[in-house]
């Protein structure tokens, strides 16, 4: 009996030196044999985690929902969790993977779960060392979490006010069922137009894309428009008063041509109606006025005179024109203030066109 207690005492405090000997931070801080990750082969990654929750040491790791290795230390390090975790041999990750604290069940315990990257083409491969930074690391939602938000919804949230959404609605649209359901059917039509017409309508996005670049690149120009403008804005607002009496002016020179115009428009009739007379007859002498408009060209002869009987290209003509004063006199001023006195003109007689050039021939020599 005395041997048996001291045996206990010495196993006692052999038990205290070790414990005392070694950090003693309970069960899940010893490696317990045969854990997923510590057979041979085996390699270490180390995970940089925001938070670690409630895991700890020996806590699974999984890949695809199979244990391929356990959790071996956990750390801190400027604010941030890190976790190493030790991986079979067998496991091939890009190095680019994902990592997050996950739990097996709703119930069930956590684990940190290994992935692929999504969205991303995987880059490398995990291998010892290696280290998955904290943007590729997270935590899923946790059983607590998720009735968190769910009592937030059904105490503090907006489902308390679904009645009187119902209720208002049900009022709102009470009698009014055909209009509703016309909008509804409008509204239909309008999305069929618009999605028809969408290609037109990026075509018109792209275009203004391209003129709003056109706009851009003539800025400067813009700016020196916009510039030279301004003095005319200037100018047309210093005139603006002598601008709005010239339009008055011409308002009222308007109302003017207007009475006018309703003043003299009998008178204008009855002398329409007079000259349409003297037009009748103009109309009736057309065809003997165009006839003889030809004969100018060829005066004095007409023009059969000269086809039938002057032969040749060209017709001599002597033309006398007498200018002197005491002619002007008699002919042009006759009758008025400025004619000649009624005497005898000397060498005033009447003249023969056809002898006069002979005779102011024989005359010169």
């Amino acid at each position: 009996m005395i041997r048996l207690r001291w045996g206990i005492g010495v196993l006692g405090a052999s038990v205290v030196m070790l414990v005392s000997g070694c950090a003693w931070n309970g069960l899940n801080s010893v490696s317990l044999p045969g854990a997923a990750g510590r057979g041979e082969g085996s390699f270490t990654v180390v995970i940089e985690m925001p938070d670690v929750t409630s895991i700890s040491p020996n806590s699974p790791v999984m890949v695809n929902d199979v244990t391929v290795g356990s959790i071996s230390a956990i750390e801190t390090d400027n604010w941030k969790a890190k976790v190493t975790v030790s991986l079979d041999g067998s496991v091939v990750l890009p190095a680019n993977s994902t990592a997050k604290i996950g739990q097996t069940s709703l119930l069930g315990s956590k684990h940190v779960a290994l992935a692929p990257p999504v969205g991303v083409a995987p880059e490398g491969q995990l291998t010892e060392g290696s280290v998955i930074s904290l943007a590729s690391a997270g935590v899923y939602p946790t059983t607590e979490e998720a009735l968190t938000a769910l009592s937030l919804v059904l105490n503090g949230g907006g489902l308390a006010q679904i009645q009187s959404i119902t209720t208002e609605l049900n009022a709102a649209l009470g009698g009014r069922t055909g209009s509703v359901r016309d909008l509804l059917s409008q509204m239909d039509t309008l999305t069929a137009t618009l999605d028809r017409q969408r290609e037109a309508m990026v075509t018109t996005m792209e275009n203004l894309d391209v003129f709003a670049g056109e706009i851009n690149a003539q800025r400067d120009v813009l700016g020196k428009a916009l510039e030279v403008l301004d003095p005319a804005l200037a100018e047309l607002t210093d005139q603006r008063v002598a601008l709005t009496t010239a339009l008055d002016s011409v308002g009222r020179f308007g109302d003017v041509g207007t009475d006018l115009v309703n003043s003299t428009r009998e008178d204008v009739k009855a002398n329409l109606a007079a000259l349409e007379p003297t037009l009748q007859k103009v109309v009736e002498a057309g065809p003997d006025l165009i006839n003889n408009l030809g004969n100018l060209s060829t005066f004095p002869f007409p023009q059969t005179t000269i086809d039938d009987g002057m032969r040749g290209d060209y017709t001599n003509l002597w033309a006398l024109i007498d200018l002197t004063t005491n002619r002007l006199q008699s002919g042009l001023g006759f009758g008025t203030p400025f004619g000649a006195p009624q005497s005898a003109v000397t060498g005033a007689g009447p003249v023969d066109p056809m002898t006069a050039p002979l005779n102011a021939l024989e005359g010169g020599r």
